[in-house]
């Protein structure tokens, strides 16, 4: 675990408003808050991004599709917009597959649920890195109550926005766009900085660092 550095270190990091806004604003394109993008564009005066608001009006509704656990609705969305998408990512089609079926399964439809298994997932069982995950979904129609069982990820809002954000990410990359916001991707080289700083303290003293060469990458 890192330990917190004195805040006295990061008085090198060279940062500007502009860099803040366009790392805000990627963030609110990336998640689809168009409203709010807008108010923050004409807020700061600030620029639309090429392709907006096409872009987040074609990926709203199916990023809110998955995150609602409408797995169909999403697929059929997504072979609207990105056809052949699903054909090359099998991992994403089958989670949005499961999306389905689990929503069969919290609405008790167990021989829908498993009817739906057999004719659109077991097939996923041929491949060996999707056994374990295939095994534990079907597991769920062994409980009365499947919330309460050990699989109960499977039917959080946590599975669903996980599922979400991986269907975004593959929309965004077959669109040539960015896969991971600005911020997404600062605070994974912010941290990697702070285990740096960690390890270089007492040395010569922390390097400077400015946010825009961290948004180059």
């Amino acid at each position: 675990m890192i330990m917190d550095l004195d805040p006295r270190q990061y008085e090198h990091l060279d940062v500007n408003d502009i860099d803040v806004r366009n790392v805000v604003l990627s963030y609110l394109v990336h998640n689809c808050f168009k409203g709010t993008a807008e108010t923050f564009i004409a807020s700061t005066g600030m620029k639309h991004p090429a392709d907006y608001p096409i872009d987040i009006d074609r990926r709203k509704p199916i990023f809110h599709c998955a995150m609602e656990g409408d797995g169909l609705k999403a697929i059929e969305l997504t072979e609207l917009l990105a056809p052949n998408l699903l054909e090359e990512t099998r991992d994403l089609h089958f989670d949005l597959l499961s999306l389905h079926y689990v929503e069969l399964v919290r609405s008790r439809k167990c021989t829908e649920a498993l009817q739906f298994a057999q004719a659109n997932l077991t097939s996923f069982g041929k491949i060996e890195k999707y056994v374990e995950k295939l095994e534990d979904l079907l597991a769920l129609l062994a409980y009365d109550e499947p919330e309460k069982s050990p699989m109960f990820h499977f039917l959080s809002k946590d599975y669903r926005q996980e599922v979400a954000e991986s269907l975004n990410r593959a929309l965004l990359a077959h669109a040539n766009l960015p896969s991971y916001s600005s911020m997404e991707k600062l605070l994974k080289q912010i941290t990697v900085v702070r285990q740096y700083l960690h390890q270089e303290l007492g040395k010569e003293g922390p390097p400077t660092f400015s946010l825009k060469d961290f948004l180059k990458n």
